[in-house]
């Protein structure tokens, strides 16, 4: 799997932003919007106890060789991240530990040397909120956030929200004017050769995990092509003992560092979506 394609699944990305109608004078405001969504996905007080979470699934790819590979997401405050992808029996790993990022892949011959993000990626990865994303605690993360207009997300209207990051960056946050849950944010990323390309990604099938709404499904790609890359949740763990040692440099496969688990029996069970059709 491209580098650019696992980041933008693990978490987060874009939409376009234009032809949206101005907000009636009488509408809500950027605040009212911003309270209505924390509230909406469980509440600022319950987010903030979570300080490690861990996502298992699966992810279906137009860049993976196979569908269906499994993943694992682990997530520690304040920006630490340590992502596995299952590929034939071995494992593609990446991880942050909130300043610096490397990534491995196995190469075919049962090795390989772990390799630094590069610029563009390590970038990014700091501006990631990675548990509890761009709208909760957005004051206390340095994050200013504007009403821009309303737009049709799925056949549904959605608020657009300006978000600007601590480091400059602005990003686009839709949500829902009747659930107020995130169904789509975005942002910009470089690709292989260079190019700066616009990246959606839509949430969907919202479910309650011990009172926060977690979106199970996470599908990404360009607003232009057909291909796109679907990231499926299939056990959501909150608080989680993790150790910082798995959000450093990855070892070679020869030396058999231990992968990120997840007690499947532990994980709560996903009831019904919060996120009605439409």
């Amino acid at each position: 799997m491209k580098p650019v394609a696992v980041w933008v699944l693990a978490g987060s990305v874009a939409a376009v932003v234009f032809a949206g109608e101005q907000i009636p004078a009488h509408d809500l405001s950027a605040d009212e919007i911003v309270q209505k969504n924390v509230d909406a996905r469980g509440g600022l007080d319950a987010w903030r106890k979570v300080q490690t979470m861990i996502w298992s699934g699966h992810v279906d790819s137009a860049n993976a060789p196979a569908p269906d590979l499994p993943f694992v997401l682990a997530m520690k405050r304040p920006n630490k991240t340590r992502f596995e992808v299952t590929v034939y029996n071995q494992k593609s790993v990446r991880v942050f530990d909130g300043r610096q990022g490397w990534k491995l892949g196995p190469n075919g011959m049962g090795s390989a040397t772990p390799r630094p993000y590069s610029m563009d990626e390590a970038t990014s990865a700091r501006d990631e909120q990675v548990i509890d994303g761009l709208l909760i605690d957005h004051e206390a993360k340095g994050v200013t956030v504007t009403l821009e207009g309303k737009d049709q997300v799925g056949g549904r209207d959605a608020y657009r929200l300006a978000a600007k990051l601590p480091s400059g960056v602005i990003r686009h946050v839709w949500i829902d004017a009747q659930t107020f849950l995130d169904v789509q944010v975005d942002r910009q990323v470089r690709t292989p050769r260079g190019q700066t390309v616009v990246v959606d990604v839509n949430y969907s099938d919202f479910r309650s995990v011990e009172g926060l709404q977690i979106p199970l499904e996470i599908e990404s790609g360009a607003p232009a092509s057909d291909k796109k890359d679907k990231l499926t949740i299939d056990k959501v763990s909150l608080n989680p003992a993790l150790d910082d040692g798995i959000f450093t440099r990855p070892a070679p496969p020869q030396m058999h560092r231990k992968s990120v688990s997840i007690d499947v029996d532990a994980s709560p069970a996903l009831p019904g979506a919060g996120h009605p059709s439409p």
